[in-house]
């Protein structure tokens, strides 16, 4: 049986209030292990290419919200708008070259009705049965992860194995635990991971499609100066394109996003 390896970043607060964020958005991206390498060594390139086109060391952190909004260490590069925007485009051409699936959970903040609810857990739950749906019992997988939520990660991933209740199309629940997921959840900190970095860029371009395609909202001031809801769509069709998505996890949304509460 084939191992894959699962990685997961975020984009969004995760508590239950819309102060800060609207919506959370849990991005997994995950690979056959026999993939790695060679997805590893087109990431490698592609960042090789950044440097000598943009200055952007092989090192540094791709933080997508900080790069956007030109915050922290990116404003000692002084790119331009157009500059910026060309990266974030070569940056999309990258993964949509990799052999590798995305799945993207949106807990939609403005619909939970109860106070007890866990949009991480939740998030994290609904991300874990789409990869094990996927696996259909033919490959097992690892998640890794940054290491800020690691301990409420790692407690769900352990529950679900024993309980996870899932709606049954005659009504009601049943429990399905969770066989496909080796290990504990492990953490890896983002800035030595590519995988959690392209997670992070992908999670904060749903984050944004979900605001303006879904909810018909506008972009934020310092987000719209260098993109619009036209270059955001348009990241979504190159990634489409490269079949890097996992449009299977929902049936309900064209890019497959996973969206909770009903």
């Amino acid at each position: 049986m084939n191992t894959y390896i699962a990685y997961f970043d975020e984009t969004g607060d995760d508590g239950a209030n819309t102060q800060s964020s609207k919506q959370f958005v849990l991005t997994s991206a995950y690979m056959d292990s026999n993939s790695w390498q060679s997805n590893y060594n087109k990431i490698r390139e592609c960042r090789k290419e950044l440097k000598e086109k943009y200055g952007l060391h092989i090192s540094e952190e791709i933080h997508t919200k900080h790069l956007v909004r030109d915050k922290g260490m990116y404003r000692s590069y002084n790119w331009s708008d157009e500059q910026r925007r060309n990266l974030l485009i070569d940056i999309t051409k990258c993964i949509s070259g990799l052999d590798i699936k995305f799945t993207n959970i949106i807990i939609d903040k403005t619909k939970i009705k109860t106070t007890d609810y866990r949009v991480l857990e939740n998030a994290l739950t609904y991300n874990i049965q789409r990869i094990e749906n996927t696996s259909r019992g033919e490959w097992n997988y690892l998640i890794i992860t940054d290491e800020g939520r690691l301990a409420p990660m790692r407690k769900t991933a352990r529950a679900i194995r024993a309980y996870n209740p899932v709606q049954s199309h005659f009504g009601g629940t049943q429990n399905i635990p969770i066989k496909g997921m080796i290990e504990d959840v492990l953490a890896k900190d983002s800035k030595e991971s590519f995988f959690i970095q392209l997670c992070d860029f992908v999670s904060f371009f749903a984050d944004l499609y979900y605001r303006t395609e879904d909810r018909g909202e506008a972009l934020p001031q310092r987000v719209e100066r260098i993109v619009d809801g036209i270059f955001v769509k348009r990241v979504f069709a190159t990634l489409e394109k490269g079949n890097v998505l996992n449009l299977k996890a929902s049936n309900t949304h064209a890019y497959g996003f996973v969206i909770y509460p009903k």
